[in-house]
């Protein structure tokens, strides 16, 4: 597996838009995407740190995946996205080495990005995501 860089840290809200004030109005980020990603009921807004992306996720379904999340556990960090190369061919090698796929095939998703997410049971209790822009 070769990572490259942090991709993006996926952080669970409530409220888009409340969150995206926080970060423009107190943090001084600039919001320069917003996407749902209907497959995944969830609703996205990026902000650039640096080298690397925040992503809040609010959930557009309460039995969505980010709203179990949210009435589980609360707002907050929801995910490390690592960029990889060769993103297809890594999952096979992961789980040979035992770790568990919560997608044994890459799937769209946010910004036109290939993603896989790993379990956190297999990654220290991390959800993980792994990521490949299909166009480099």
């Amino acid at each position: 597996m070769k990572l490259t860089h942090i991709e993006h840290i996926g952080i669970a809200v409530k409220d888009l838009d409340s969150s995206i004030r926080f970060y423009e109005d107190v943090l001084g980020l600039k919001c320069y995407a917003i996407e749902e990603v209907v497959d995944q009921r969830v609703k996205t807004a990026f902000f650039m740190v640096g080298q690397v992306k925040i992503e809040l996720l609010e959930s557009t379904d309460p039995e969505g995946p980010i709203g179990k999340f949210v009435e589980k556990r609360g707002e907050g960090v929801h995910h490390i996205a690592y960029a990889v190369e060769g993103l297809e061919e890594t999952l096979p090698e992961l789980e040979a080495k035992g770790i568990q796929l919560i997608d044994k095939k890459p799937r769209k998703g946010a910004e036109g990005l290939n993603i896989a997410f790993l379990h956190p049971k297999s990654t220290g209790g991390v959800l993980t995501e792994l990521c490949e822009n299909p166009n480099k």
